[in-house]
């Protein structure tokens, strides 16, 4: 990008950009404003009465805590400017660091919380014909020897309900749409038993083949969740011959490309890269036997729908009768389970554990009411207590994410950004410093709201609410993990985020949360509200082809079923 020496007073910056941005005033002290300008290879040049191209201009903010910010602000470039500028965005040329491959490193992991017994009790639903049993312990699941070891390692006790049930449905060929709240232990409950069916068919990678034909690809919407699986993926295949290989955008395509030619039998990776990778020839799909989707329903309502069936109709995928497809969320809501299902053989197996759709009760949930106008002083005050610990702050907008970084930086809070915009490497050092506790806040789009697993993050605010009442169920699963407890403090305002009232009252009431009286009320005025249960459950929580049977996990009998009631960011 080419770099522009313009001095530009901080006063004029906020009278003109700030005021333009819509973001409230904010007084600045010693603050160093650079400002970088960019023209899009697609501009009209303006000459005999065209219109005046697009250019971008990135304001770096560098606040109290030593992070630096960037608002990108987009204007009209008038064509008196004679500027000489690139063609285009530079080639991306970043490479990560090598992963360490001490053990120490390779299995670090989660204490179990003081909760994780309570996961015995989950409710368990499965639906569709003759699901297998499932098993209690993992030395009913009939992993070869290295996997044992490797689980044992990670501090593997007991499996998770949805690892109970979801390893034998996998192990028995069964295709699976599976539905658990986050922290449940979702990956490995897919990685195992297809780990497991490789190592017994013999399957080693090859570094002797131009074009890497993978038995497993598994695709996740984010950069950071498919690295996450992939680090999950490489934990479980150590000491094997299986090796998987990640690959996301952001980061040098020669990089990819060689990472992959090293050998690849099970393939990570966003949907962008994968698809540009197969692309260049380099990936074949004939050997594929396994197809992962994980935050399946944001995979098929987020835009990637397209991408998706493209990549099943594409020359050499195995037909759906041909191929294991998989799929694993936290929320399913009823038309993306019938979206979904096109992907599926007709008897596929629907796993729902917990409440579908519902909050982790180990989440503490506090609703505090706001205005738009005094969100920046309650976030202060919920700061002032949470100290040193974890807290990551979720807003609507990348603009607002690097907005409230740098105010709060300016308060002498180490603070940190993440979201669609910031350069892979960014991303990467601002995840690496929150993860130390160089910077204790994480300031975050929707971006890093799915999948992300971070180790001890005590805290979550919600200072914006998002547009759904799912993505405020992702946001809130940052916390309280592994049966860990967590707090979520969640800022309403009732003139913008009334039309959540009533999914809000729903989650708070199914995850045994204290509900304001105030927001009851507001449930009730809502428009729409008609025969509104606040005790009610918060989505179906049944295959919605047909209803489900609730089992307790480990019990021999059928219990009966509970009734039921009625952005802004790139994400890769």
């Amino acid at each position: 990008m080419k770099k522009f020496s313009l001095k530009v007073p901080c006063f004029h910056l906020l009278l003109i950009n700030f005021l333009d941005l819509m973001l409230n005033t904010l007084t600045f002290e010693n603050v160093s404003c650079e400002i970088f300008a960019y023209l899009g290879s697609t501009m009209d040049g303006g000459g005999d009465g065209g219109n005046p191209g697009l250019y971008v201009i990135q304001v770096l903010f560098r606040g109290g805590g030593g992070v630096v910010s960037i608002i990108k602000y987009f204007r009209r470039l008038s064509p008196s400017h004679n500027l000489t500028l690139p063609p285009g965005p530079p080639k991306v040329t970043y490479v990560p660091e090598a992963l360490c491959e001490k053990e120490s490193s390779i299995f670090a992991h989660y204490e179990s919380g003081i909760n994780f017994d309570k996961y015995d009790d989950i409710l368990v639903d499965v639906s569709g014909s003759n699901p297998p049993k499932a098993i209690m312990g993992f030395e009913e699941a009939a992993l070869c020897e290295s996997l044992n070891r490797n689980i044992s390692k990670s501090g593997y006790k007991k499996p998770t309900p949805v690892q109970k049930h979801g390893i034998p449905i996998i192990a028995a060929g069964r295709d699976l749409m599976a539905c658990a709240q986050t922290g449940s232990g979702k990956t490995a409950a897919f990685l195992l038993p297809i780990l497991q069916q490789l190592m017994v068919d013999g399957v080693a990678a090859s570094q002797f083949s131009e074009i890497q034909e993978p038995e497993v690809i598994i695709v996740a919407p984010t950069r950071e969740l498919i690295n996450q699986i992939y680090m999950e993926a490489r934990k479980f295949a150590h000491g094997t011959c299986v090796r998987p290989v990640v690959v996301y955008g952001g980061i040098s395509t020669g990089h990819t490309i060689r990472e992959i030619l090293k050998g690849c039998n099970v393939l990570c990776a966003t949907p962008g890269r994968l698809m540009d990778i197969i692309g260049r020839g380099k990936i074949g799909l004939s050997k594929l036997r396994y197809l992962v989707l994980d935050e399946a329903d944001r995979m098929l309502d987020m835009g990637f729908e397209p991408a998706m069936r493209k990549l099943v109709g594409s020359p050499g995928m195995p037909a759906k009768e041909d191929r294991q497809t998989l799929m694993f969320s936290a929320t399913y809501p009823e038309d993306i389970q019938k979206l979904a299902a096109d992907f599926l053989k007709k008897d596929y197996l629907f796993l729902a554990v917990g409440v579908v759709g519902g909050a982790c009760s180990d989440v503490e949930q506090v609703v505090v009411q706001v205005t738009k106008f005094s969100k920046r002083d309650q976030l202060l005050e919920v700061l002032k207590t949470t100290g040193s610990e974890r807290t990551m702050v979720f807003v609507e907008t990348k603009r607002q994410a690097d907005f409230i970084a740098t105010f709060l930086c300016q308060e002498k809070v180490n603070t940190t950004s993440i979201h669609g915009d910031r350069e892979q490497r960014e991303r990467e050092q601002a995840l690496g410093d929150f993860r130390s506790g160089r910077c204790p806040v994480l300031v975050a789009t929707s971006v890093a709201a799915r999948g992300l697993d971070i180790k001890d993050v005590q805290h979550i605010v919600n200072f914006d609410l998002p547009n759904n009442i799912d993505e405020y169920v992702h946001r809130i699963g940052r916390t309280g993990r592994c049966g860990n407890t967590g707090r979520a403090v969640c800022f309403f305002d009732p003139e913008a985020d009334g039309n959540l009232a009533r999914s809000l009252v729903k989650v708070l009431s199914g995850a045994q949360q204290e509900v304001p009286k105030w927001l009851e009320e507001a449930a009730f005025s809502a428009h729409g509200t008609t025969g509104f249960n606040p005790g009610g459950r918060t989505f179906a929580s049944t295959d919605s082809r047909k209803g489900g049977s609730f089992q307790r996990d480990g019990a021999s009998h059928l219990a009966a079923a509970l009734s039921s009631g009625a952005d802004d960011d790139e994400w890769e």
